[in-house]
């Protein structure tokens, strides 16, 4: 319905500069995510990385959803600091005791430094399923999942909520750290296409998630659009400046040089009801002309 109202998703994606992956295999309630943290960090300190950028999610293969006791789970660990990206695999072996996560030394994780676990190669690609939070997500995820499934098997994962159930189906690159929305299977077909050649499909995209604000996103978007850039780091904002009228001026480096670009938000003029998350409302951004300031 969002995008049917014109919704456009540049500048949504919630700030996310490391993962934690744990493989939670089963139905997951609406506080599957929180109950997991909760046994396996105690002492709260979750809760300052989440503010450092750690951004932890449960994953699952696609399909069918049994409470299946295996042996073992996948964990996966990553960065997504542009230029120095990395991804990890560790295993748990025992699915009784969640102390092994504890064990991890996720400071490092979120400062950047590799050397948890086995190198991945990557990207994964993890389509958000979590129909406790949402309908949507499950009604418009899982397709998406099970297509990307198909194609990039051991590559694809179902994940917990990545925010924005209106932009389902939702699709998060990792260790990229690209957020799509609104993707159908097709185009989520695409995404990964690209991203398996280090490149970032720009239809749909709701931004980098390691970029500060959604006013840096919305303007890394426009000038990557507006040059055609497809690098992973070809688009990165290096400043921003909040100016009188409420809109942000932002600086954003490319290959060949600095752009600026001047961001507003935009009211909402249309609304409409979601079969999944009742009304909907769509607000988003402008932004003036990319004006180039510098050249490399």
């Amino acid at each position: 319905m969002t995008r049917l109202l014109g919704g456009n998703p540049a500048g949504t994606a919630a700030l996310m500069t490391s993962w934690l992956l744990i493989e939670q295999p089963g139905p997951w309630p609406a506080d599957a995510l929180e109950n997991v943290l909760t046994e396996a960090f105690p002492d709260g300190r979750m809760e300052q990385l989440r503010a450092r950028g750690l951004r932890p999610l449960l994953i699952r293969t696609p399909g069918r959803h049994q409470r299946d006791q295996q042996a073992s789970r996948t964990v996966f660990v990553a960065s997504g600091v542009p230029g120095a990206r990395w991804l990890e695999r560790l295993t748990i072996t025992d699915l009784s005791d969640l102390s092994e996560l504890a064990a991890i030394d996720l400071e490092a994780v979120v400062d950047g430094r590799a050397g948890h676990g086995e190198p991945v190669a990557g990207p994964l690609f993890l389509a958000c399923t979590h129909g406790a939070k949402d309908m949507c997500c499950a009604v418009l995820g899982r397709p998406v999942a099970a297509a990307l499934a198909e194609n990039h098997p051991g590559l694809s994962w179902e994940v917990s909520h990545v925010g924005g159930d209106r932009w389902a189906g939702n699709l998060l690159v990792v260790p990229d750290g690209f957020l799509h929305g609104q993707l159908t299977p097709a185009e989520a077909v695409l995404v990964a296409k690209d991203a398996l050649k280090g490149q970032v499909q720009l239809e749909q995209l709701r931004g980098r998630t390691a970029s500060p604000t959604q006013w840096t996103q919305y303007a890394e978007i426009i000038v990557r659009r507006h040059a055609n850039l497809r690098g992973l780091d070809d688009a990165v904002a290096t400043g921003e400046r909040l100016n009188a009228d409420d809109t942000r001026t932002v600086t954003v480096r490319c290959p060949f040089g600095v752009y600026e670009v001047t961001v507003g938000r935009e009211a909402a003029d249309r609304a409409g009801t979601s079969r999944c998350a009742g009304k909907v409302a769509p607000t988003g951004f402008h932004a003036s002309a990319p004006r180039l300031l510098a050249t490399a």
